[in-house]
């Protein structure tokens, strides 16, 4: 396993943990929850108070740990595309060699062979490049479109039977840009014609 494997291991570990630990801390915020509303059924104002100051701890802390999990997981996202890259730039180096070879022996067969094993390795060279620039233009799950985001939180509190608050909707962060424009896809259309003649 290289060092970027074993990196990769350990981000989608941390990650996996840090998962668990804000499910700990909303159980543990639950319990507070559930400690206050008895606290203030007996009249005990003092000590709803203290419930009252542990359970916003311990949502502060539940959502704490899932942003540093989601950053985690977009950092580990970038490590498994720098794997994925590696590994096709060596398979891509063989094919080189391997049409080396084929021009000397000018044999057709050997050539067509090692073109299409190329124009394959190409391909999955065009998937990886693809996915990493997703990842890129997306760096942390912050970069989710805030219509799916709104959208998800209002069908989820509508089944729950709760209402948004209208700050939610006052709310709109920056508009991030995902992908190519129409004229870097044309620009990069003439390249691959350029490549293939």
């Amino acid at each position: 396993m290289s060092g970027l494997e074993k990196a990769l291991f350990n981000l989608k570990f941390t990650a996996k943990q840090l998962n668990r630990q804000a499910a700990k801390a909303g159980k543990d915020e639950t319990a507070e929850k559930n400690k206050l509303k008895k606290a203030i059924q007996q009249n005990h104002t003092d000590i709803a108070k203290i419930y009252a100051q542990n359970a916003i701890r311990k949502e502060n802390e539940r959502l704490n740990l899932l942003r540093l999990a989601s950053r985690i997981d977009a950092v580990s996202s970038r490590v498994q595309t720098a794997v994925t890259m590696r590994s096709v730039t060596g398979s891509m180096a063989n094919v080189v060699k391997g049409m080396d070879q084929a021009m000397k022996a000018m044999d057709l067969e050997k050539i067509s062979a090692v073109m299409d094993k190329f124009e394959t390795q190409f391909e999955d060279l065009d998937v990886a490049t693809g996915y990493y620039e997703n990842a890129t233009s997306s760096a942390t799950a912050v970069g989710t479109p805030q219509e799916d985001v709104d959208r998800l939180m209002n069908k989820v509190a509508d089944e729950a039977g709760v209402e948004l608050h209208q700050e939610m909707e006052a709310a709109t962060p920056a508009k991030t840009k995902v992908g190519p424009t129409e004229q870097d896809e044309e620009n990069l259309g003439e390249r691959l014609r350029a490549l293939r003649s």
